[in-house]
């Protein structure tokens, strides 16, 4: 220490410390941004980490100041560094580096911490941290072998040592035959990792003992993944007899537990043989009811196994698990607890409260399970362990950090919230003091010390520690200043020496002190003031500071007994005059010590101070008697306090009671240090704790002692007899206490009466806990005498018996058989149940009540037997009825059961129906028919019987089919003839009655009559209802297919639009269409035609109609208004356009509503006219009105008009509202008043008038500006009455007067406000004032109070001199009563204004109310808060990669819903409202999603459909997650490739698609990726095509090599089959060889002639010569119906795109180079003919098409397998269709394809590509495959007998149907006819639908056409862009019609069409133009040529080979 001055600023320092924080804190109050800490970032609860590895654990927390971070254990001691173990890093980590295995300590490396951030306003701690080290041991898992019976599942372990046991995993299975196995979800199959790690294989055989298996684990701190050292194997026992069922892991109940969200497996590993049943079940929570566990995709049953997945809290509970076979049954519990993360949060975060008034704090926790809750106060335990924390009065101390813990056994998480004080709670401060000062003796001295604080602080003074009182020296004096500061003020007059010392002023509260000393340094000579005794207790630390004056000093020293101190270890001394004794005694410290101060000049002063230690008193401990004491004993207690200073209080309290003599206990003083307590007789009450109080001066001291009493047993629940049900779970409590405590034991009653007991056995289901008596599952066993016994050697002991009965409900063994019996013949069903009888027995059937009496063939009969009853169910003669479910339930008084029995009557079927024809040609029939009810057994077979339409049923020919099926051919028939045909079904009982006879028909016509009774009926706007019935009967020509409903524009030449509507088959029904997307209120002429099979017939009448009125598209325009008087407007404005009217224009509406409320649409007005200007009435006068008009028609009502303004006219005013006078003196009255309500203008004046009462005197009028609103009347007489009142005046005149108020002047002036209440409105964040004018003499003293609070004047609010208040910068909080007071001697008055601040909204409230895929609903509400009206909200809202936008929604929509938006995307969205004073704040941001999710996989057998050359993708069978599909991306390769090749990028989803090209009996890969907005998904396929048989190829394998003498083998073993198959293969060469060579003789030239042309616009096909077709094999049928596509409704002819040119010269090479976009080409080898192939003439020529725009699609050539009928052609029509390309170029039929043919000229070589188009959608001639998708190809019959005849029918009569896939074949016919005449006419029977499985009958053979449009003006399509073809009406097969080929009566496409159209054309029919504009057509007018017969082939030619013409589509055989 260099000088006194720092000594003593080194004493201050330390003095200050020892004072402790809570004065500094209070002397600086928290500002408002300051706050207590917060964690940022808090440790997870455990951290596992290996010593290879290390770990860091990072806290972070925020505050003001920022928190320090200080790492702690569990206890609460801190944490230090340990060198090379555990570091605290600088930015808060607690870090453990990487350390070897012999340094791991356990103190260190597996203990509990925790985080601990501070700061001035509190303490947090988070959460418990279970640090763990894991050393890197070596372990190795163990597999042991599993025994296990044959036919039983096997559960394989994986054991892992204990101490890795935590964080190793197991990730997979292996076997020694290179199988792997991995957790998954695949539970179908043999073996199954389960969630826990075992292996699982189910159904185990003999060949699963010679496998071995290793599970691999990893470790998850490490990485490290391991093989285990052991194989496992299964040792499989065969069963020897029956065994029941055997828990092999010996225990019978587990507890797992599990977190949330995780797998969970639960065991049940038992064996039995037979295999047992496994039933699992979950008890009732609560209760012993339990309910079987319900599997679902979440929750699956693998054998015994229960798996749960993504586990959630409410799966927690008992499962028990039950395995039964035929031998017994075990059953296993386990209990499962699913754990779900603790988190915790405190509801207020942070709250501020004023002193004395309640704070409440709500700890809100979610988690499972939770075992404790318990709160902290900066850091330390506050022992409160419930959930809401309430603190009723908040003193000062209550300030700070409190936190809510949550535990259980494995986790914690807690929460903070911090408490504030108030604003009333600010504690004091000391804002201003005195500083150190040295000075002379003489002057004055003047020390302050300014002090704040609410409530205000009082200041004291202090000298040297003594507080300094006024003297004639010493004055001290205080005062509060404006602002509520304190100022105090010491005076010391003539500052003596003596006067120097440490001051101190101290600012005290009730909330707080603070206080501030400094040193006052006179110049004299030492001096010390007088020191007072001091007293202090032995053991304290005594600590006194020498009061010394004087300046300067140079020592102090203290002194006792003239010894210098310190003069031992206890005591310190210090420069500055402090002494300091620690531990003091009284022997050794009480005494007199002396303090000496010396200066330099040696002057001294001393001073002495008395120290007396005080000694607490000192008790000898105490006992009663050793041991227990007995009832009725006598005891006594001696308590001796040798110790302590006198005098002392000795008393006695038991278990902390004072004791009462009431008690038996009497207590005595024995002399000044004792006390003696008796009890004369002890009670069991005495037992307890005696205490003795021993209190002096210096404190209290305390001795406990116990008392314990033998006490005998006694009841405290006394058992009774109980009664349970058998199999439940029986509690018996017996309970008794006593000291010692009892021991309960129960025993039960040997034999049936109770007497002798015998302890009960310890067994699995009775126990004993507590005395309570548990029998699980009772049984009947276990009923008898039980007693129960309690004893504790005091006495005799307790005893009672009581009954337990067992209560057995009835039982069935068997639960559910089935019993066959013949229908008609007499059966009996018989029920066993057994139980307690009596036992009920009731039959149900079908869940019904059976009753005999209501059915005589019924009887019911009981037989009882000595375990139950026999019930017996007899049927005398059973019906069909009977089949049925036959149940018994039995009932006795303790339960029921109940048992099944399926009965089965058999009998012979039903006759087959629906006989339908589907398909038929002149030999065969193709039938279907449903199947019959099969008599409940199953069907053996049907036979087909048919006859000739003239022989009766004895002449008949029947085929036999299997029973499985329902469709079959018929063969062997005649052509040209009518037969009848039914069908009969044969089971083991019998054979069926014949179906109804169906007959094959002949040919129709069109049908000839119109529609009837038409009606046209507008729906709405764009919708009109067309209704009619069809045609009569007799004028329908066949069976009315469906109508064309024709529809356009009235009064206009445009041609009709067709839609086309399937007929209703209801007799009588109404057929009705609705037209949509039709203009609004617009006249439609509509007309109908009905068609058949064969065509439409006439168009019905036109009928004329209007489409409904809609709503005006545009507003009224030209509006405008016109003030005429102060209340009316004129209203005017011009009709809107009548284009955009919409409908007939019946009224205007104008809405008004004056424009400050025009915002609030609840306010606005509303009135109809029907003229075009209006007069608006009963307006409020002077106000500006906005309006709007708008017109409606009877549609509703149109667009508003923009908004326009008028004001109303002036006025004069109403009277002023309120009228006061109010006496100033005796000759003055003051008049004030309040405006008008309704100024109704700008008011320039007022007047007021006075009269003096009585007298006839004149009225005085005195003038008063507008502003002012008082007049004082002067010069009247006193206590003379006078009258005034009041009137306003605007520009227009004067108002009316107001009321009338009368006064008299007085010299009494009694104090009164001339101002009167009144609402001010106030703008947020202007200036507001509130007036209070008030007289009185004396003059009245004004006061305001703020919503019932004194005011005191601040920066924001001040008193005017005139008594108003002002208020600057007017907030929301200022909103509120504000009432002024005037006072004055003689009275007082007072008047209220109320303040409403407008400021704009607060946040509004956002919460979300629903939503969909494309939507989000939001609920919107205001802020509490708000005072202004809110006009509407903003919404703003953004997906989670875009940009925000807005939407403005209504303030009366309670909900809104935002649309198109994005499906399965996330969203942010928050709201701000808007009001007349601005736009708000913003809500907070609300996170959520719209629904959907990516496409989902859909099952391969529904979306995969294949064939020998193509596959069908069906993509209707995705699922789209929610999410529309955007498109699909197909890709394929041949199984054997690497490559991908990618088919198309844009499959739309609602197509059916076709992959073509592919190569029969080929496997293939394909690979589809579907889109939506949600994402995509990738799917692959493999698949085998079809042999072009049909057939289905084995899977591939490889095949043994054959040696040349096993192939010997085999040939000469099968020469039976060989030589015939030689033999015939060569008859059938030599035949092909001599007819091609016959041919070729008489053909060459013709053959040089028909292809070697070029297909030029001269090229016909001439009928003449019938041997062209010969050659040709094949030419399709001209009106032959193509087949669709299986699930498409187009034909295969619509499926061919555009081209840009027609065909190229037959010469063009196809250059790859040119298009790179081009497919590969595909080439076919060439079919031999004679002469050149196609095309070959010239050289080896190829088509070359370029597909313009469509580069990136692909686009085949049509494909068909082609179907087994020719159609005659007519010459006439011979060029007007073409042919399609050949699919693989061929020039003629191939064996074993049937391949359309090219047409002459056409290029032999087609380039083809491998790909596929998509299929739009529309039902067209679609029926189910008749064979499960089996197809048919017709190969050709072997010869005709006599060609001559039916020359043009030779050609198509030459194919019999082949069944493709091995269903029923019915061989054909030979070749010869029944009558060959009847060949040309009748030819029906080539049938409707020639596509065999691809048409849907039409009726009974036919097929309907489902909704499309055509035109008449188009043979294929109502425009260039249609986006599909149109469904055509259905053409005939009658081929005896001349016109079949005429296309004017049907849009439908004919094969023969198709085959020669040249392939790319125009899309869907779009007429491409000629380069010669003479030959240009339109498609419309090339119909009506068609219709005229006016076009020539050169025209159609021109056109097609310009490609247009039809869209030819691919096909496929399905």
């Amino acid at each position: 220490m260099n000088s006194p001055n720092e000594r003593l600023k080194w004493l201050i320092a330390a003095v200050a410390l020892i004072a402790g924080a809570s004065q500094t804190l209070a002397a600086n109050p928290p500002d408002a941004d300051q706050k207590g800490p917060v964690f940022l970032k808090e440790p997870t609860n455990r951290i596992d980490f290996s010593n290879s590895t290390g770990a860091e654990i990072e806290c972070k927390a925020s505050g003001n100041p920022m928190p320090e971070i200080i790492w702690i254990r569990s206890d609460g001691t801190a944490v230090g560094d340990v060198p090379g173990l555990r570091q605290i890093s600088s930015d808060g980590k607690l870090v453990f580096p990487p350390f070897r295995a012999e340094d791991y300590r356990q103190e260190v490396h597996a203990q509990v911490y925790a985080c601990l951030a501070r700061n001035q306003f509190g303490s947090i701690i988070s959460r418990d941290v279970h640090v763990r080290a894991v050393v890197s041991q070596h372990y190795e898992e163990d597999i042991h072998k599993a025994f296990v019976i044959r036919g039983n599942s096997a559960i394989l372990k994986c054991d892992i040592p204990s101490f890795v046991a935590d964080f190793v995993n197991v990730i997979s299975w292996h076997s020694d035959e290179q199988e792997n196995f991995y957790p998954g979800v695949e539970y179908d199959g043999k073996y199954l990792v389960l969630p826990s790690g075992e292996l699982h294989i189910r159904e185990v055989g003999p060949e699963d003992g010679y496998k071995s298996y290793q599970c691999r684990t990893k470790h998850r701190l490490t990485g490290e993944t391991r093989l285990s050292a052991t194989k496992g194997r299964l040792v499989i026992t065969e069963p020897v007899g029956s065994v029941g069922p055997k828990l092999t892991s010996g225990d019978d109940s587990r507890t797992v537990k599990i977190k949330l969200e995780a797998s969970v497996t639960l065991l049940c590993p038992a064996q039995a043989y037979p295999v047992p049943v496994y039933r699992w079940y979950k008890f009732i929570e609560g209760t012993t009811r339990k309910q079987a566990v319900v599997l679902n995709d979440r929750v699956k049953q693998v054998s015994g196994t229960l798996i749960i997945k993504d586990a959630v809290v409410e799966d927690s509970g008992k499962y028990l698990c039950v395995v039964n076979n035929s031998v017994g049954g075990e059953s296993v519990e386990t209990v499962l607890t699913v754990t779900a993360p603790l988190s915790a949060k405190i509801d207020p975060p942070t709250q501020t409260v004023d002193f004395g008034r309640p704070a409440v704090f709500t700890c809100q926790y979610t988690g499972n399970p939770i075992k404790t809750v318990s709160w902290m106060k900066d850091g330390k335990a506050i022992g409160h362990s419930e959930p809401v924390l309430r603190i009723e009065s908040v003193k000062k101390e209550d300030k700070g950090m409190y936190q809510c813990f949550v535990r259980n056994d494995q986790e914690s998480a807690e929460a903070s919230a911090e408490l504030k004080l108030g604003g009333r709670f600010d504690p004091p401060v000391i804002r201003q003091a005195f500083q150190e000062e040295t000075m002379e003796p003489g002057p004055s001295v003047f020390l302050k010390c300014v002090a704040g604080g609410n409530p205000t602080p009082e200041i004291s003074w202090e000298l040297d520690g003594k507080k300094i009182a006024n003297n004639d020296r010493y004055q001290v004096g205080q005062y509060v200043t404006v602002n509520g500061d304190v100022v105090s003020y010491l005076n010391i007059t003539s500052v003596h020496a003596n006067d120097g010392g440490l001051y101190k002023c101290i600012a005290k509260s009730k909330v707080g002190v603070a206080e501030h000393s400094a040193k006052l340094n006179v110049y004299g000579l030492p001096y010390i003031r007088q020191m007072e005794k001091k007293a202090i207790v032995a053991g304290e630390t005594l600590m006194v500071t020498c009061p010394v004056a004087g300046y300067p000093i140079d020592s102090i020293v203290w002194e006792r007994d003239n010894r210098a101190l310190p003069i031992n270890r206890k005591q310190k001394v210090f420069p500055n005059g402090t002494l300091i004794i620690e531990n003091v005694e009284r022997n050794s410290d009480q005494a007199t010590y002396t303090c000496v101060a010396k200066n330099q000049e040696g002057y001294s002063a001393r001073g002495s101070l008395e120290v007396q230690v005080m000694v607490l008193p000192r008790i000898i401990p105490f006992a009663f008697e050793e041991g227990p004491a007995q009832v009725g004993q006598y005891l006594t207690l001696h308590c001796s306090v040798p110790g302590g200073d006198l005098p002392l209080n000795v008393d006695w309290t038991l278990d902390g009671q004072p004791i009462s003599e009431d008690l038996g206990i009497t207590t005595a003083r024995v002399g000044r240090r004792g006390s003696v307590l008796t009890i004369e007789a002890v009670e069991a009450s005495h037992a307890g704790n005696f205490t003795c109080h021993a209190r002096n001066l210096a404190g209290h001291q305390q001795f406990t002692t116990p008392l314990n009493v033998y006490v005998p047993p006694r009841w405290i629940l006394e058992p009774t007899d109980k009664a349970f049900a058998q199999g439940s779970d029986a509690k018996v409590e017996c309970k008794a206490d006593g000291f010692p405590k009892p021991q309960v034991t129960w025993k039960k009653a040997v034999g049936d009466t109770p007497g002798e007991y015998k302890d009960l056995k310890k067994s699995d289901n009775i126990r004993v806990e507590e005395g309570t008596l548990h029998v699980d599952n009772i049984q009947k066993t276990n009923e008898g005498y039980y007693l129960c016994e309690a004893i504790n050697g005091i006495g005799s002991g307790l005893s009672a018996v009581i009954m337990i009965s067992v209560q057995a409900p009835p039982e069935f063994t068997e639960k559910l058989r089935n019993q066959t019996a013949r229908r008609g013949e007499p059966a009996v069903l018989q029920c066993e149940a057994k139980g307690e009888k009596p036992i009920g027995i009731l039959w149900n059937m079908n869940n019904m009540r059976l009753d005999p009496k209501n059915d005589n063939r019924y009887t019911i009969r009981e037989e009882i037997l000595s375990t139950g009853v026999m019930s017996s169910l007899s049927i005398k003669r059973t019906e069909r009825s009977d089949s049925a479910l036959f149940t018994c339930v039995a009932t006795n008084a303790f339960g029921s059961d109940d048992a099944s029995i399926n009965m089965i009557v058999q009998e012979v079927p039903e006759m087959p129906y629906a006989l339908k024809v589907l398909d038929k040609s002149g030999r065969s029939v193709q039938l279907s028919w449903a199947q019959p009810y099969d008599g409940n057994s199953p069907l053996d077979r049907y036979i087909i019987e048919f006859k000739r339409s003239r022989a009766s049923w004895s002449e008949i020919d029947r085929v036999i089919v299997p029973g499985h099926t329902t469709e079959a051919q018929v063969q062997k028939l005649s052509p040209a003839t009518t037969y009848n045909i039914r069908i009969v079904a044969e089971n083991a009982i019998g054979t069926s009655q014949s179906s109804e006879a169906v007959t094959i028909i002949t040919a129709e016509e069109a049908p000839s009559g119109k529609p009837q009774n038409i009606k046209v009926e507008p729906v709405n706007q764009t919708t009109m209802r067309v209704t009619w019935k069809p045609p009569p009967r007799t004028e329908w020509n066949g069976e009315i297919l469906g109508y064309y409903v024709g529809y356009k524009l009235s009064n206009t030449n445009s041609s009709y639009v067709f839609e086309t509507i399937n007929f209703i088959t209801e007799e009588g029904k109404e057929h009705n269409l609705e037209l949509q997307n039709l203009r609004v209120y617009t006249q439609y002429s509509v007309v109908i035609q009905a068609f058949n099979k064969i065509g439409a017939g006439p168009l019905s009448e036109e009928e004329k109609q209007f489409t409904a009125e809609g709503t005006p598209s545009q507003p009224p325009s030209d509006t405008a208004c016109t003030t005429l008087t102060s209340q009316t407007i004129r209203v005017g404005w011009v009709s809107p356009p009548l284009e955009s009217a919409n409908g007939v224009i019946k009224t205007y509406k104008v809405v008004y509503a004056p424009s400050d409320e025009w915002y609030d649409e609840t306010k606005r007005h509303y009135k109809k006219t029907a003229s075009s200007d209006t007069v608006l009435h009963g307006l409020k006068k002077y106000t500006n009105y906005t309006m709007q008009v708008l017109a409606t028609t009877a549609g509703g009502d149109g667009v508003r008009s923009v908004p326009i303004h008028c004001q109303t006219e002036p006025d004069v005013p109403e009277a002023p509202t309120d009228v006061k006078a109010l006496v100033m003196g005796n000759a003055a009255i003051l008049v004030s008043w309040r405006p008008p309500a309704q100024p109704n203008g700008i008011i320039t004046q007022y007047t007021v008038y006075s009269k003096a009462e009585g007298a006839e005197t004149e009225t005085k009028t005195q003038k008063v500006p507008h502003y002012q609103m008082s007049f004082e009347a002067t010069e009247l007489e006193k206590n003379k009455p006078y009258e005034f009142w009041v009137t306003a005046s605007t520009t227009i005149g004067e108002g009316q007067q107001s009321k009338s108020i009368v006064a008299m002047p007085s010299d009494q002036v009694p104090a009164k406000i001339a101002s009167f209440d009144d609402t001010f409105t106030a703008t947020f964040k202007e200036d507001a004032k509130m007036p209070c004018l008030a007289v009185g003499a004396p003059q009245p003293e004004i006061t305001w109070k703020i919503k019932g609070v004194e005011f005191s004047a601040n920066d924001r609010m001040r008193l005017l001199p005139d008594g108003s208040l002002l208020i600057k910068s007017v907030n929301r909080q200022d909103a509120g009563d504000y009432s002024c007071h005037a006072e004055n001697s003689i009275a007082k008055d007072s008047i209220t204004h109320k303040l409403i601040v407008l400021a704009p909204p607060q946040s509004p409230h956002v919460t979300l109310s629903a939503t969909t895929t494309d939507a989000l609903t939001v609920k919107l509400k205001p802020h509490e808060g708000d005072t202004a009206p809110l006009h509407g909200y903003t919404l703003h809202y953004k997906p989670e990669f875009g940009e925000w936008e807005t939407s403005e929604v209504s303030v009366d929509s309670q909900k809104h819903n935002i649309e198109g938006l994005l499906c399965g995307s996330r969203y942010q969205v928050y709201a701000t409202g808007f009001n007349n004073i601005g736009a708000g704040e913003a809500s907070d941001i609300l996170n959520t999603r719209t629904k959907g999710q990516k496409p989902k996989l859909p099952e391969k057998p529904r979306f995969i459909e294949v064939s020998s050359n193509s596959v069908s993708l069906h993509f209707k069978a995705w699922k789209d997650g929610g999410c529309p599909m955007s498109h699909f991306v197909v890709e394929s390769k041949k199984r054997d490739q690497i490559e991908w090749n990618q088919i198309s990028n844009n499959v739309k989803p609602d197509n059916n698609y076709v992959v073509l090209d592919l190569e029969p009996a080929t496997w293939y890969n394909l690979r589809i990726t579907a889109h939506n907005s949600a994402g995509f998904t990738v799917a692959e396929y493999d698949f085998a095509t079809l042999t072009v048989t049909g057939g289905t190829i084995a899977p591939s394998r490889d095949l043994p090599e054959l040696s040349a003498e096993d192939t010997i083998r085999i040939i000469l073993s099968n020469l039976n089959l060989v030589v015939p198959v030689v033999a015939a293969l060569l008859v059938i060469i030599i035949a092909i060889i001599v007819i091609c060579i016959l041919r070729s003789k008489g053909n060459h030239h013709k053959d040089d002639v028909v292809y070697n042309q070029t297909m030029g616009p001269g090229a016909t096909l001439d009928k003449r010569r019938p041997d062209l077709r010969d050659e040709l094999g094949y030419i399709a049928p001209p009106n032959r119906k193509l087949p669709p596509v299986p699930g498409s409704n187009y034909n295969t002819c619509d499926r061919i795109k555009r081209g840009r040119g027609g065909l190229r010269s037959n010469h063009s090479t196809w250059d790859p180079r040119r298009n790179p976009n081009l497919y590969e080409e595909l080439k076919a080898p060439p079919v031999p003919m004679h002469g050149n192939h196609y095309g070959h003439a010239h050289g080896n020529a190829e088509c070359h098409y370029r597909h313009p725009g469509m580069e990136d699609e692909i686009c085949p050539y049509a494909t068909f397998h082609l179907l087994g009928f020719r159609e005659e052609m007519d010459p006439t029509k011979a060029m007007n269709f073409q042919t399609f390309p050949h699919q693989n170029g061929h020039a003629g039929p191939v064996p074993g394809h049937a391949g359309t043919m090219l047409p002459p000229g056409h290029p032999g070589h087609v380039h083809s590509r491998s790909g596929s188009q998509s299929m739009p959608r529309a039902n067209r001639y679609q029926r189910k495959n008749s064979q499960g998708g089996q197809s048919s190809i017709y190969t050709p019959a072997p010869e005709y007998d006599d060609p001559a005849n039916c020359a043009e029918e030779d050609q198509y009569r030459r194919y019999t149907r082949v069944n493709s896939q091995g269903g029923s074949l019915y061989s054909g016919p030979g070749p010869e006819y029944d009558d060959p005449a009847n060949c040309a006419p009748e030819e029906d029977q080539y049938g409707s639908q020639y596509g065999g499985p691809y048409g849907q009958p039409y009726d009974h053979y036919g097929s309907r056409g489902s909704m499309g449009r055509r035109s008449i003006g188009s043979a294929r399509n109502p425009g260039n862009g249609s986006p599909e073809p149109p469904p055509p009406p259905p053409r005939n097969h009658d081929m005896s019609n001349s016109s079949f080929n005429d296309s004017k009566e049907s849009n439908e496409i004919s094969e023969a069409e198709c085959d020669r159209d040249h392939g790319p054309r125009g899309n869907y029919g779009a007429v491409k133009r000629s380069p010669q504009p003479k030959d240009q057509r339109s498609t419309e007018e090339m119909r009506k040529l068609i219709e005229r017969n006016e076009t020539g082939p050169k025209q159609l030619q021109l056109q097609q080979a310009n490609g247009a013409g039809f869209t030819a589509y691919d096909t496929m055989a399905v």
